[in-house]
C-alpha cells in the first residue's frame, strides 16, 4: 500500500474529490453502497485505483486507509476504513475489492 504524501487525510480527499472521485462509499453487511449515486455494488464491480495509509501518530485508532475507488459503471468515490474498534465498515468486503496499482 502507498504511503500518503498527504499531511492530512482531508487533505487527501480534498484532492481526489478535484480529481473526479466525488461519491463516499461505504461497506455495509452485505454490499458497498454509493451513498450519493444510491447504488449497491458487490467487491467485484468496484476497483481500488489509489490507496493512501494515515498512521495515527499516538494512538493506533487513529490508522486509517483511504482507498479512490471506479465502479464498472464509472462511478468514482472514496471509502476511508478506520482502524479504530468504532469503525462500522465491512471490512471483509473492502479486502475482496480488486486493487490496481497506483496511478
Amino acid at each position: 500500500m502507498k504511503t500518503n504524501n498527504f499531511n492530512t487525510l482531508s487533505m487527501a480527499v480534498d484532492t481526489l474529490t478535484n480529481e473526479g472521485y466525488v461519491d463516499d462509499f461505504k461497506a455495509e453487511e452485505n454490499c458497498i453502497k454509493a451513498l450519493y449515486a444510491k447504488k449497491e455494488y458487490q467487491p467485484k464491480d468496484l476497483k481500488i485505483v489509489k490507496s493512501f495509509r494515515f498512521e495515527g501518530t499516538t494512538n493506533p485508532d487513529d490508522e486509517s486507509d483511504l482507498f479512490a475507488i471506479v465502479a464498472n459503471d464509472g462511478t468514482k468515490g472514496t471509502l476511508v476504513m478506520s482502524y479504530s474498534f468504532k469503525h462500522n465498515q465491512n471490512v471483509e468486503l473492502i479486502k475482496q475489492i480488486k486493487q490496481i496499482k497506483n496511478q
